[in-house]
């Protein structure tokens, strides 16, 4: 994600920010030209942009807004009331439980760095008005019974618990899994909707079969297998993580998440300006300068695996040096780094049908329906 900036007086703004803390004007994000909008109240009861580009268009928030969620704006003219963060969403938590309130603003932003990451790549976005497979979902407790979170034909359950960030660790080291987050369930579930649209209705399943394997292989058994007999032997030299050898659907899944991890964290690398000099016995290890926009597509995914290669190594080493466990413990194989670019090339539309074939589904979809 990148640098953000108050157009009021250009202090240094962060993605949930409400308020610029250097001169209180409000603050939101507009996802249509990816900025930070500084807000003063206008007479109509909306807000007026105002500052650095400001042409003092009306603004209105997010309904979310009121409960301390969502910061993202609609024009004040605009008939919704549910932005792009929000419209998808089927099942929040139950707010009359008081913790459950603080649990909902984590599954939120980590869902709006989800969709920050999915309009930056222009990816289709399809609800279940629109569509029978549209994208939904929900939020759910362990009151009626232990919940699973997962994907099932459009529609993305996380359990609520995994807001719990003790409760998240407990799980991650009881599943033995390096890594265990918010953000990485999202990015994972949707990993599974976009091989639905992009993949299967997209024309791109014999490319997709011939890195990722048979998909037609039974789910459950392989993921029975998996959890009974544990990773594959040697995984690491052909899986981003031990879970992707279950089943190709969450090899796919799993790269896909992966791949947002990826370059939504070389944007942020870029956009502080780092530039990796190391000095180290060899002169030139992992010398990059991040100096790229890994989300338009035009640069290639050795450049962008090469890059993240040293950041991470970086990142890593930091972590180390304050006792923590590493940001990023994983190893990218040759076979692995292919499976990204499969990503890569899929997400840009040198793969399959792309944004049309998701287009042409909901219009037949729309004519059904007429």
């Amino acid at each position: 994600m990148k640098l953000f900036s108050c157009p009021s007086c250009q202090q240094v703004v962060f993605f949930p920010n409400v308020v610029c803390e250097r001169c209180n004007h409000a603050l939101g994000y507009e996802p249509n030209s990816n900025r930070m909008l500084a807000l003063e109240p206008a007479e109509d009861g909306f807000w007026t942009s105002v500052g650095r580009g400001a042409d003092g268009s009306g603004w209105k928030y997010d309904a979310n807004y009121q409960y301390g969620v969502c910061n993202w704006l609609l024009p004040s003219d605009s008939p919704d009331t549910l932005s792009l963060a929000s419209r998808f969403n089927l099942v929040i938590p139950n707010l009359d439980e008081p913790d459950n309130l603080v649990l909902w603003q984590k599954m939120e932003l980590a869902k709006q760095r989800l969709f920050y990451g999915l309009l930056r790549l222009k990816l289709p976005l399809v609800t279940r008005a629109e569509h029978p497979e549209g994208l939904g979902f929900q939020f759910l407790s362990d009151e009626g019974g232990k919940v699973m979170t997962g994907h099932d034909q459009g529609l993305i359950t996380i359990a609520l618990v995994e807001a719990d960030d003790a409760e998240r660790e407990k799980r991650r080291t009881a599943m033995g899994e390096p890594y265990r987050t918010l953000l990485g369930h999202f990015r994972h579930e949707i990993g599974h909707w976009y091989w639905d649209r992009l993949v299967r209705d997209g024309g791109a399943l014999e490319e997709c079969r011939a890195i990722f394997g048979n998909d037609e292989e039974d789910y459950n058994q392989a993921l029975q297998n998996h959890y009974a007999n544990g990773p594959k032997p040697n995984w690491q030299n052909e899986y981003v993580s031990a879970y992707a050898g279950a089943h190709p659907w969450e090899d796919f899944a799993e790269t896909w998440a992966h791949y947002l991890h990826i370059i939504d964290t070389l944007e942020v690398g870029g956009s502080y300006g780092i530039a990796l000099h190391p000095k180290a016995d060899r002169e030139g290890v992992l010398t990059t300068d991040l100096d790229f926009n890994a989300y338009d597509g035009t640069t290639s995914i050795e450049t962008i695996v090469d890059a993240w290669l040293a950041l991470s190594a970086a990142l890593n080493s930091f972590n180390r040096a304050m006792g923590h466990q590493d940001l990023y413990p994983f190893v990218l194989s040759p076979t692995v780094t292919a499976k990204l670019g499969f990503i890569h090339d899929l997400v840009h539309g040198r793969i399959g049908q792309g944004r049309q074939a998701v287009e042409e589904a909901v219009a037949g979809q729309s004519k059904l329906a007429a």
